[in-house]
């Protein structure tokens, strides 16, 4: 990883996570609410390499997922694009913005989102996470708004440090109170890096909070 990142040279900060985040879409076409196509932007040339990039910066070199790339495994085998799921970076994504955002060792990396979720749900003040209820907090610029998904889609903030490892996602926000609510950029939604909108109460809270697993709200100065 960069010397920047392995040692931040500033202050972790919201706007590192949002410019970043920003960077990365902008670097994948800028999509917003994309369907499922048969065209994987993340098999493209110039955009697996870049996947690539958030298995290799984003996790700890010890890691076995850190060779993949957007379409290849470990051994550098390009993998059938029906196999993408067993290849998934949404997690990567997300740690890879925050390593590169200068979180350092206080962000716990993972190639699944469970593992920085369960550490924040744990409430570890060594962290620079910390679990919010959506129902109870709005969320603002870098924090990540987290869903359970798959067989855990109904996985809630009460329940999710029983069931121990837990397929999930999150987004990072990086606009609140625009007219569609707030904007959040993921990574490998619809196998691209996009930007969704939500929809938020007046005060900004997410309008369907009962959707949600939990909120990790950065503990930053700003």
């Amino acid at each position: 990883m960069p010397p920047y990142a392995r040692r931040p040279y500033e202050p972790f900060s919201r706007q590192a996570v949002v410019a970043i985040a920003l960077r990365e879409w902008r670097a994948f076409g800028s999509a917003v609410d994309p369907d499922e196509t048969p065209d994987k932007p993340e098999r493209a040339q110039g955009l697996w390499q870049r996947v690539g990039d958030y298995w290799w910066q984003g996790l700890d070199p010890t890691d076995p997922e850190t060779p993949w790339t957007g379409k290849h495994d470990a051994h550098g085998r390009i993998f059938p694009p029906e196999d993408d799921g067993e290849f998934a970076w949404s997690a990567a994504f997300v740690s890879y913005v925050m390593r590169m955002a200068g979180a350092g060792a206080t962000f716990p990396y993972g190639a699944n989102h469970h593992t920085y979720i369960t550490a924040a749900l744990r409430g570890d003040p060594n962290l620079v996470i910390a679990a919010a209820r959506a129902e109870a907090y709005a969320p603002r610029p870098g924090d990540l708004i987290c869903v359970g998904r798959a067989e855990n889609a109904a996985l809630r903030y009460d329940n999710a440090l029983r069931v121990g490892e837990f397929k999930a996602h999150c987004d990072i926000v990086v606009e609140t109170g625009g007219p569609e609510g707030l904007s959040a950029i993921g990574g490998n939604v619809a196998d691209t890096v996009a930007l969704r909108q939500f929809p938020v109460t007046p005060d900004g809270r997410l309008a369907d909070p009962e959707r949600f697993l939990a909120i990790l709200r950065l503990k930053t100065a700003e």
